[in-house]
């Protein structure tokens, strides 16, 4: 028996391994997504390098003359006058690009940007931020006669910081971040979502493609259905992970490709002093010394190892569920069209936690969280959002033993109905008929 089901593993493995369509997705997909990542601001880089602005200022407050700050892109020239006759000249000078009217109505601030042909995207937010801070600075010194050296030096003074420390049962100490906790979280739970939608689809696609070539009747006389379905879902599965592995290691070879062709992209110093100020707002210093790991089990409630292999778990879990109930869903009808109408039922708890990875990840401990962790068919995604941020190990144990319960009684039922359905042709059998089945097998 088992080396009949080994054989199966090994077709089943094979046959998709060797499928064109296996290979150009496998390929295809790592050079897409970094394309989608990178041909954006690649373009954007190209044309802010290519365009150079030049901005005629036409200040009729003269509170902002001199004061916008010129970058290698952007020139700005002040100017006086009638605003039709300058527009005028903008049309015939190729030497302005564009014209920023600030108007004095003794209405607050308004003004009007004129352009003959496009201009950088940024350009209107750079001048903006620039007016504010400008305008609060003359308010501060005319209206407020606040100095402003002593109004940032107040900043300072006043500014808040709160470290959140997490204290277990024996008291031990543990700085956190929620936001961080609730990043992961999510990721883990579209990730596993991801994987569970679409190799278990393949699984219903393998099903039926059998059944209507009638290979299940070649196939029947020499093995047993139970052999046939665990042989199908495990090779189907080795399938995902060589895929998955495949393009785990093109997508870092990509990257890392692009960052030798262009490392301008990974050395933005815009880019790098965001990620340094997260780093210092999070408490998480640690990553300036690159020691992943030890920053993951210093904020994190739940060490790294436990969130491995718990991501280990319902990765195998959520996909042998749902593998073997689209299976038996597949060996039911004839086509991939009126399996909906089975699969619309067991899909529903997956798609409900995923609408609520919000609701979970910034409530982790609340009611709903809890239950659905607890329940098999939603356990998968919604106990992966909540681990990060720490889970009572009584929940974490009991919400693994219902899905190993849970996956015993999904293989029974889908070997009940694969056996009998796999080998009917021609005739939409309704849930009384698979209660049927179910009975007399």
């Amino acid at each position: 028996m088992q080396n009949k089901t080994f054989l199966i593993i090994s077709r089943e493995y094979t046959s998709r391994v060797k499928k064109k369509s296996f290979i150009i997705l496998t390929i295809l997909l790592p050079i897409l997504m970094a394309g989608l990542i990178f041909l954006p601001v690649l373009l954007m880089m190209h044309s802010e390098k290519k365009q150079h602005t030049h901005v005629l200022v036409v200040d009729d407050t003269e509170i902002f003359l001199n004061t916008f700050q010129e970058t290698d892109n952007t020139t700005y020239q002040y100017r006086s006058g009638d605003i039709t006759q300058l527009t005028q000249e903008m049309l015939e000078n190729d030497g302005i690009d564009c014209i920023f009217h600030i108007l004095d109505n003794g209405e607050g601030l308004r003004s009007n940007l004129y352009y003959k042909k496009s201009i950088p995207t940024t350009l209107q937010s750079s001048i903006e931020s620039q007016m504010n801070e400008t305008f609060f600075d003359k308010m501060l010194q005319d209206s407020l006669h606040i100095e402003l050296a002593d109004f940032q030096k107040l900043q300072d003074l006043t500014k808040v910081n709160i470290t959140t420390i997490q204290i277990d049962k024996d008291g031990n100490q543990r700085e956190n971040d929620a936001d961080m906790n609730m990043v992961i979280g999510m990721m883990c739970g579209f990730f596993i979502y991801f994987i569970i939608i679409f190799f278990a689809s393949q699984v219903l696609r393998g099903v039926l493609e059998e059944k209507t070539n009638r290979i299940v009747e070649v196939l029947i006389s020499s093995v047993k259905p139970m052999q046939l379905l665990v042989g199908k879902i495990v090779g189907i599965a080795l399938v995902g992970i060589t895929q998955f592995l495949i393009w785990v290691v093109l997508t870092a070879g990509i990257l890392f490709g692009i960052q030798l062709a262009a490392p301008s992209l990974f050395q933005d110093e815009a880019s790098a002093e965001m990620a340094t100020e997260m780093i210092n707002n999070s408490n998480m210093a640690g990553l300036a010394d690159g020691n992943i790991f030890q920053v993951i089990n210093n904020y994190f409630p739940v060490s790294i190892t436990e969130l491995l292999l718990s991501f280990f778990f319902y990765f195998v879990a959520g996909y042998l569920i749902y593998a073997t109930l689209y299976a038996a869903t597949g060996s039911v009808v004839d086509n991939e069209s009126d399996s909906q109408q089975y699969t619309m039922p067991v899909t529903l708890p997956l798609l409900l936690s995923i609408i609520t990875v919000p609701t979970i990840s910034t409530s982790p401990n609340g009611q709903l969280a809890v239950w659905l962790s607890m329940i098999p068919l939603t356990s998968p995604i919604s106990m992966m959002v909540r681990l990060p941020s720490g889970v009572p190990l009584w929940q974490l144990l009991t919400s693994m033993g219902i899905c190993l319960i849970f996956l015993v009684f999904c293989i029974w039922f889908a070997a009940k109905v694969y056996r009998v359905g796999i080998l009917m042709y021609g005739k939409k059998n309704g849930w009384k008929e698979i209660l049927r089945w179910l009975k007399e097998a």
